[in-house]
């Protein structure tokens, strides 16, 4: 059974209405926020374009910037992973970012992550949500706080509904989740591989909606 949350309307609720190609090639002009001053370059979502699950990360992260594909970084390889385990092919699914460019601070010659803010979510929210007006999948996956936000349009503490699959006012359910790269940071605890475990059975959520 679904969960109903009592949320706004999502952030995308205006939102690009192109074809998938016609807005990776728009996307990569945007100027909606400041954050093409400082990447590299747009990471636009990829994947299958009759995926019926769509994977929504937070923003591109240093090497997703630097080679311009969702998810090919250490949290990428990771989710690939617990995909693979969950019985989850990725080329069934589409996978994007709430943020479609890198935010960081530099810390000498390193690039270290800085989370995007509620304004730069909902100005990025116009590629997000073409993105799903155009997939119309069955099923969302929010990774994290910030995909979570951008979905729902409202900060949930993603620990309360970790797992659950939510209504929404998009009439899309959605499976709220952690974000890969918040497991990296648990290797090396005791509880690593139980948390490792969890995501896996959340993922195996997806399955159905897969099968159609």
């Amino acid at each position: 059974m679904l969960k109903k949350v009592n949320a706004p309307a999502p952030a995308f609720q205006e939102h690009a209405q192109d074809d998938l190609e016609t807005m990776h090639a728009a996307a990569a002009e945007c100027r909606r926020c400041d954050l093409y001053r400082e990447a590299t370059q747009v990471v636009f979502g990829e994947g299958a374009t009759r995926a019926r699950v769509l994977l929504v990360g937070e923003q591109p992260g240093d090497r997703e910037d630097q080679l311009g594909h969702p998810f090919v970084g250490p949290a990428g390889r990771f989710l690939d992973g617990c995909l693979e385990e969950a019985g989850i092919d990725r080329a069934d699914c589409y996978l994007t970012n709430a943020v479609k460019h890198f935010k960081f601070k530099r810390f000498g010659k390193r690039r270290i992550h800085e989370r995007p803010n509620t304004g730069e979510v909902r100005q990025c929210a116009w590629w997000l949500g073409g993105e799903i007006a155009r997939l119309k999948p069955a099923l969302l996956v929010a990774l994290g706080a910030t995909a979570t936000f951008a979905l729902l349009g409202k900060r949930h503490a993603v620990t309360a509904d970790r797992g659950r699959i939510v209504e929404t006012e998009s009439g899309i359910p959605t499976l709220i989740t952690v974000h890969p790269s918040a497991l990296l940071r648990t290797r090396g605890r005791p509880d690593a591989e139980q948390e490792r475990g969890r995501f896996v059975a959340e993922l195996r959520k997806i399955k159905p909606y897969l099968e159609g």
